[in-house]
């Protein structure tokens, strides 16, 4: 039967019909999807039109109005009819016999009817009064009657709600989020309510609101398609069911997606999941636009005024190359040229991340759709600036998703797209997958002083369950994605290896803490033979922790914590006994090395060579750039208080970031120095512009000899500088820690620091080592993503390792400072 067919046999006999020709269209009558839906809410029209025609055949100055979801023709099998009978008040008594004429035909037949009987001065009224009356005759469809009487409705409710969006969105935004706190996030449950949930059709209502006050417009990319998917599901669910329900139960769902065409619950849960995110991104995007287009109606006179009826320009603040603050936004600055700089996008949002800032949909877009793909293997700034977004804590997750929303994740990590949206079917997940391992990131971004490397770490994070995408054990085929994943990132072999061992064994503590006997000396040796160093099981508690805390609060406890602490300990002594550690002696010295400790002693004053160095890439990489991402820094100095500092002070001044930095004494030869007591710090250090280009060495030499001999007030000029800059808000780093390790040495005390990566950093770390007055024999620094690890070998006046007692002092005055 045709829909002209269903129409002809509903008119044809009446109320007993229409229910014929509906029961028809939904059993075999009409495809599913958007066809059928139309073609229901066409049927109804008809029906309704009948009746209003019949008992009212010449009505003026009364009308008949599809409102709410009827209203925008998204009838599902088990849907209410929401009406509006519309009169002018000419005739009450004729109103109240036409509504009964109509109201009760449709309850005869069982159908749920949201019905009201309103004079258009009324409804205006309750509109003003009641937020969702006021949402549901924004999509008024005239059905029959006075056509005049409904347009001019509309044309008033429409004019209404764009001069009372300031009042109402707030409103409307309080609705959502109430609504998303009491029936939480659809894209993250296994029993999704479809209409209620975060995300879900309610939310993409709300959005269709936002667009109708002209204040401002969601996304539209995958928006309708979005909102489809969740109405299919809706209308799946209805003829399953047979009842008037939104919430997708467990045993319900594979007949859904059978209904739908779909393979099977897991494929339905996916798609469902994707559709939500979409609609949740969309609407998070669109709140920030009411928020900030709300804000600069607020404060726009006050500005205008102050600058003489001229128009306000926005403030931009930079955060990183061709990344800049605007409007409460991390945006393109507009010299960024994304298709001649592929590490942009991964550079914007560690620095959005960074910042706790969202990340410009619009810059998103534009990196999506002109940043060149990444070499391979990845440059090392790429994999720097992933290890920084990884490590932001609580902000990533929200630059990530706007970065899924425009498939630049999938673009990056390939691996993703097979975890991307995928459920879990496991009441102890709170999470997706994808989500999930971007939780267990900003978990372990808190645990990361725990750590001797905590780049790897949070990459074990991002990657520890990336092998449920595929058949068979997660852990064994994520192990094998883990390799190759790594590899492409540019880590080096033993580095890779470190990494596929963590994925491989991300379960082993918990499992073996939790079911085995741990005074059994083959558990422990078991479990100290699969990990294989105590760095490898330093970073694995870490990871063991951060990824039961990510999965729910059932993963994790005291007891649960307590025995895995005592399994990493008994490993850990395990292996410490096969593997001791012993301090690395220094290599000898090079020939520029020498060179340059000669001329140092020879002028008296420091010696500088700077050297350029390329990452590793395509030769056309490099051509293209037109400048290296870093510079090899070598410095000679003779043997002074203060150099560290200074030499910290000096390069933070300048905006140079140093990446890894090594500082050596070297004793001269007899034949330089005939006292045979004359020595030379050597420092070898890798530096990078926070933004532009190098500073000159003959600049950086002359700021040294005036920091040296306290001309230049370092500490108050980064103090200036760094008032400049209020703080931001949202993300909190981790405190610092500074810990003494025992017996890693026999010649010094080593001083292990570990905290967030900041400008003047190693400044201050050198003052408080100067006030302690240790000398510093040689350090180990470098930068991982958002953190500094370094090491400090230091002794006392005498050159000798510092007494227990002094070295916890010193420490515990490094770290006070630190935090200060």
């Amino acid at each position: 039967m045709t829909r002209t067919d269903d129409r002809k046999e509903a008119d044809d006999t009446g109320p007993s019909g229409y229910a014929a020709a509906r029961l028809h269209l939904l059993s075999e009558g009409v495809q599913s999807g958007p066809p059928r839906r139309t073609a229901l809410a066409g049927l109804t029209d008809d029906w309704l039109t009948g009746l209003f025609t019949a008992a009212a055949p010449a009505a003026k100055g009364v009308s008949l109005v599809a409102v709410g979801g009827y209203g925008r023709g998204e009838l599902s099998p088990r849907s209410d009819l929401d009406l509006l009978l519309l009169h002018d008040g000419a005739d009450p008594a004729a109103v109240a016999a036409l509504a009964d004429r109509l109201w009760y035909p449709v309850w005869d037949l069982g159908i749920s009817l949201d019905h009201s009987v309103r004079t258009p001065a009324e409804a205006r009224k309750t509109a003003g009064e009641d937020l969702k009356v006021q949402l549901g005759l924004l999509d008024a469809r005239h059905l029959a009657g006075d056509l005049g009487l409904t347009a001019g409705l509309r044309t008033a409710i429409l004019a209404d709600w764009r001069n009372q969006a300031p009042k109402r969105l707030p409103e409307l935004q309080e609705l959502c989020a109430e609504r998303a706190e009491r029936h939480g996030e659809l894209r993250f449950l296994l029993e999704p309510d479809l209409k209620e949930a975060r995300g879900g059709l309610r939310d993409a209502t709300a959005l269709r609101a936002v667009a109708a006050s002209w204040l401002a417009d969601a996304p539209r990319e995958g928006l309708a398609d979005a909102r489809r998917r969740l109405l299919d599901a809706r209308d799946a669910l209805h003829l399953v069911t047979g009842r008037a329900t939104d919430r997708l139960a467990l045993q319900e769902q594979d007949q859904v997606a059978a209904e739908i065409g779909l393979l099977d619950a897991d494929t339905l849960l996916r798609q469902v999941y994707e559709a939500a995110r979409v609609i949740s991104y969309a609407g998070d995007v669109t709140w920030r636009e009411v928020g900030r287009v709300l804000r600069a109606r607020a404060v726009r006179p006050r500005l205008r005024a102050m600058l003489g009826g001229g128009k306000p320009v926005a403030e931009r603040s930079p955060l990183a190359e061709g990344v800049v603050e605007q409007d409460g936004e991390a945006v393109l600055a507009r010299t960024a040229r994304p298709e001649r700089d592929p590490v942009l996008p991964l550079r914007a949002a560690a620095a959005a991340a960074q910042a706790a800032l969202p990340l410009s949909p619009h810059a998103v877009r534009r990196m999506a759709a002109t940043a060149r793909p990444l070499p391979t293997p990845w440059p090392a700034e790429a994999r720097e600036q992933l290890i920084t977004l990884l490590g932001s804590g609580r902000p990533t997750v929200d630059v990530w998703e706007a970065l899924e929303a425009e498939g630049l994740i999938s673009r990056l990590l390939p691996d993703w797209e097979r975890v991307r949206c995928r459920p879990q079917r496991n009441a102890v997940h709170l999470w997706t997958v994808d989500r999930h391992l971007i939780e267990t990131a900003v978990r372990a971004s808190a645990l990361t002083r725990r750590v001797s490397r905590p780049d790897l770490l949070l990459v074990a994070a991002l990657l520890h369950d990336i092998g449920k995408g595929w058949p068979g054990d997660h852990s064994v085929a994520g192990e094998i994605i883990a390799k190759d994943v790594a590899a492409r990132l540019g880590f080096d072999r033993a580095d890779v290896t470190v990494l596929a061992t963590l994925v491989r064994h991300h379960l082993l503590l918990v499992e073996t803490a939790t079911r085995r006997d741990l005074d059994d000396p083959a558990t422990v040796r078991a479990v100290a033979d699969a990990v294989g160093s105590e760095s490898t099981l330093e970073l694995l508690h870490a990871l063991t922790e951060a990824d039961a805390l990510a999965t729910g609060p059932a993963a994790w406890s005291t007891w649960r914590a307590s025995l895995v602490t005592d399994l990493v300990r008994r490993a850990a002594a395990v292996l410490a006994g096969e593997h001791p550690g012993t301090e690395p002696e220094p290599g000898a010295p090079t020939a520029e090395q020498e060179r340059l400790a000669i001329e140092a002693h020879r002028t008296g004053g420091p010696v500088f060579a700077l050297r350029a160095q390329a990452e590793p890439g395509p030769p056309e990489e490099s051509a293209e750039t037109g400048e290296p991402l870093g510079v090899e820094l070598l410095i000679a100095v003779p043997d002074q208080p203060g150099v560290l500092p200074a030499l910290a002070g000096v390069l933070a001044l300048h905006r140079l970031t140093v990446r890894t930095g090594g500082l050596r004494t070297l004793r001269l030869p007899d034949d330089v120095d005939a006292s045979g007591d004359g020595s030379v710090l050597l420092l070898d250090w890798r530096v990078a512009a926070e933004y532009g280009s190098l500073p000159q060495a003959t600049r950086l030499r002359a700021d040294l000899v005036r920091a040296l001999d306290g001309s230049l007030d370092i500490a108050s000029r980064l103090a200036e500088r760094d008032a400049a800059y209020p703080r931001r808000r949202g993300r909190t780093a981790p405190p610092p820690r500074v810990t003494v390790a025992p017996a890693a040495s026999r010649h010094a005390t080593v001083m292990e620091v570990r905290a967030q990566d900041a400008p003047g950093l190693l400044f201050r770390i050198g003052t408080a080592l100067e006030k302690a007055a240790v000398r510093v024999r040689s350090m180990h620094v470098s930068t991982l993503g958002a953190n500094a690890v370094d090491a400090f070998y230091v002794t006392s006046g005498t050159g000798a390792p510092l007494p227990p007692e002094d070295a916890t002092a010193t420490a515990r005055a490094l770290e006070e400072a630190l935090r200060a």
